[in-house]
């Protein structure tokens, strides 16, 4: 909304001054609208990694870092992660309020019938390598979804967006059980209209053929739990990328797809298989003060993963929900004598009650409780951000409706601070020294 209040800038070089709008918030910093800063003063502003920058406005997940808050449309993630389910928190992202029950119902089946995939991505999948990274057959996957799906292509269309992120959210799960069922050699199983949201994906991953599968309720909350977490984080990475690519008027497919490339990379998405290969390299709960004494070094380059964050300068929320859920999990599914697990808890003690962490506030974050629940689950490291794509989906998905619908929605474009080369002449190449 539009602030009553202003700030003045002068520029020292010529004492020039200009006032510009400050734009209130519901919750947190306001905003001074510089979009007519070049045009009145002939500057760009600066800001690398855009980290003092809002791109847009957005009424979908607000969060805190100093006080270690997370809110999706106002709710706090701590009561929607105890009282609610993932389908519930995507209806809420979606359309704005939580459901009635019937509301509630007619979305789940909504989703729940959509998830097939249409046949003709079989062979797709048989075409990449059998060891392909499921995330790259993921970003190929759900952009070539426009291929098959015309009938939700017109984004001016507010019905077809719906069908389209009713379409994405659904088949998720299905592409990733897809992908990794052709990493490991196994027939694709098909979903099951019987079964939850997480439930189904379970099956679809682990089931074969040739004997059932029982789902553990223990492993379908856990993946529930983990999957409201990561619906939505506000402008980061992977989501200021679909909504980049959605300005361009690209089609939702497509849009989704840049998410998902962007979310691979490991300073974003790939946090928590981080963790793993840390604890692998540390081996022995008896290592931990040999490696907590590198990371206080700030010559040496290792890191601990999977603590600390970059928006949180707090307790990340959560964690302390997850917590709970990842010591749950690994008294009844994680392996006793895995070292592994016992390093990661011995590790999670030891940094709580070190002042060093607890001065620097850093504290195990999300990614570090994730991690040990997907492996508890046996869910292999290189499917860690494919799961985080499935839920995250929901927040792309909300993020470029909101997008989309906006008006006088403009196509994004970022200026630049040139450091090039001065205007220079071609010099014919015989000239040349």
């Amino acid at each position: 909304m539009n602030g009553k209040h202003s700030v003045t800038v002068t520029d020292n070089r010529t004492g020039r001054q200009i006032d510009l709008p400050v734009k209130d918030a519901t919750e947190g910093p306001a905003a001074v609208d510089i979009g007519g800063f070049f045009k009145q003063l002939g500057y760009f502003t600066y800001d690398p990694g855009f980290v003092s920058t809002a791109s847009c406005h957005s009424s979908l997940t607000y969060l805190d870092g100093e006080q270690g808050m997370l809110m999706y449309r106002g709710y706090p993630i701590e009561q929607l992660a105890e009282k609610s389910s993932f389908i519930e928190v995507a209806y809420l992202m979606l359309y704005g309020e939580l459901p009635n029950t019937a509301q509630l119902d007619e979305f789940s089946g909504i989703i729940t019938h959509h998830t097939m995939l249409n046949e003709a991505l079989k062979s797709f999948f048989r075409g990449f390598y059998h060891d392909a990274h499921p995330m790259a057959i993921m970003v190929g996957v759900v952009g070539s979804l426009s291929a098959f799906y015309h009938d939700s292509s017109d984004i001016t269309n507010p019905r077809h967006r719906i069908i389209a992120a009713h379409r994405m959210i659904a088949k998720m799960p299905s592409i990733a059980a897809a992908s990794y069922k052709h990493s490991v050699g196994e027939p694709q199983v098909y979903p099951d209209n019987s079964l939850s949201y997480t439930g189904n994906l379970l099956n679809m991953m682990f089931a074969v053929p040739c004997e059932a599968y029982r789902i553990d309720p223990v492993a379908e909350k856990a993946l529930d739990l983990i999957f409201i977490l990561h619906i939505d984080h506000e402008q980061n990475a992977s989501t200021s990328t679909v909504r980049l690519a959605g300005s361009s008027g690209a089609n939702p497919f497509a849009c989704i797809a840049s998410g998902i490339a962007a979310l691979w990379g490991p300073a974003h998405g790939g946090a928590n298989e981080a963790v793993l290969s840390m604890l692998e390299e540390i081996g022995d709960a008896k290592e931990i003060p040999k490696y907590l004494a590198r990371a206080k070094d700030k010559d040496d380059p290792f890191r601990l993963m999977g603590f600390g964050h970059r928006v949180y300068k707090n307790y990340d929320p959560r964690a302390r929900i997850i917590r709970k859920m990842c010591h749950e999990v690994l008294a009844k599914l994680g392996d006793e004598n895995d070292p592994m697990f016992e390093l990661a808890l011995r590790l999670e003690e030891i940094a709580l009650s070190d002042d060093y962490f607890i001065e620097r506030k850093l504290y195990p974050n999300v990614d570090f409780y994730s991690g040990l629940i997907y492996k508890a689950l046996g869910i292999p490291a290189n499917m860690f951000t494919v799961m985080f794509a499935i839920a995250r989906t929901v927040g792309w998905v909300a993020q470029w409706m909101e997008m989309i619908s906006e008006k006088n929605q403009r196509i994004g474009r970022p200026r630049q601070l040139y450091v090039g080369p001065t205007r220079r002449d071609y010099m014919p190449i015989e000239e040349r020294r």
